[in-house]
């Protein structure tokens, strides 16, 4: 789904932006506290409808403030310090003299800041300040965006991609998902026809057990792929020891680490298909082909581990294969 790559790919470049702010802030690099204060600015116009600008524009080192919107009577910090007395520092600023009036915004660029919405804050010059709703983090802005419309969504994309998209990108390094995703868009998969081996009751069970008939069709859909995957991976292992157990590996990864995090198993299954998309989008050794057919191929890969036992909980004497 394109709604998918968009919002994963905004929280990576900022979420790796965050990292990077805090890192180089240790050793007193803050180059990129400077720019990302223009960044930021322009996100949260896109976020917020606010046309927020850089203070620096109309007056260098505004203590304590570093945007300005004076058509919604706005001003905003943009801070990787994240404490009640750096807050508390800016609101006793006497440039809240000047803009009387205003509502104050923290934004915490590197840090979460949670823990601060439940505090009271001292405000000598009884600036616009609400403490739920005015400290911002990186994870407040996830969350709208994840909310978004599609095409407004696809415009923040579009954003972060000009500002980060070169910048802030990972080290890449090659995985063994990319290889078979690479050998699966080799291979001719119109023709598939269920696998004799698929015991088709078997697999019902497990999807009742489970509580993921609302996936039933997909799974119906992919599991006929299994004796061609099967194949592929006899393949891919005559290369060496453990290379398709390190894919089913890293596919019962994602399902035990979010696991607890979804709030059904239709989401659990389709969160598994989405992050397992975006680690092979990260690989160094991904060979790009079209979203769709790439999608095509993931399914087949979580739909395959479903099957055979590495995702989800068995019913009691489960046996995917018929006996012959």
């Amino acid at each position: 789904m394109n709604r998918s790559k968009y919002f994963n790919y905004i929280e990576e470049k900022l979420e790796v932006l965050a990292r990077r702010i805090e890192k180089r802030g240790k050793i007193n690099l803050l180059d990129l506290n400077i720019y990302s204060e223009t960044f930021f600015a322009e996100l949260m116009n896109l976020l917020f409808g606010l046309t927020l600008v850089n203070m620096n524009i109309l007056k260098q080192n505004v203590e304590g403030i570093d945007l300005v919107d004076v058509n919604h009577k706005v001003v905003a910090q943009v801070s990787s310090t994240c404490t009640k007395q750096k807050i508390e520092g800016s609101l006793n600023k006497d440039i809240f003299r000047k803009y009387s009036g205003y509502r104050f915004i923290f934004v915490s660029i590197a840090k979460d800041a949670t823990k601060l919405r439940d505090m009271s804050f001292i405000n000598p010059h009884n600036a616009v300040f609400s403490p739920t709703d005015d400290i911002v983090d990186i994870n407040t802005l996830l969350n709208v965006i994840l909310s978004m419309e599609i095409d407004k969504q696809r415009e923040v994309f579009e954003f972060v991609k000009k500002e980060l998209g070169n910048d802030v990108d990972l080290l890449k390094v090659d995985t063994n998902l990319a290889t078979i995703i690479n050998i699966l868009a080799n291979e001719n998969l119109a023709n598939c026809i269920e696998s004799p081996e698929i015991n088709s009751f078997e697999i019902d069970k497990k999807i009742t057990f489970n509580d993921l008939s609302d996936v039933k069709d997909t799974i119906d859909d992919y599991k006929i792929f299994y004796q061609k995957l099967d194949e592929k991976y006899a393949e891919f292992d005559r290369e060496g020891s453990n290379k398709s157990f390190s894919v089913f590996q890293i596919i019962k990864k994602q399902y035990t680490m979010h696991q607890h995090e979804k709030a059904n198993s239709k989401e659990l299954f389709y969160s598994i298909i989405d992050n397992i998309t975006k680690i092979i989008i990260e690989s160094k050794n991904y060979i790009e082909i079209p979203y769709e057919e790439l999608e095509l191929c993931v399914c087949i890969l979580v739909v395959d581990a479903f099957i055979r036992c590495k995702i989800f909980k068995n019913p009691e004497g489960y046996s995917h294969v018929i006996a012959g």
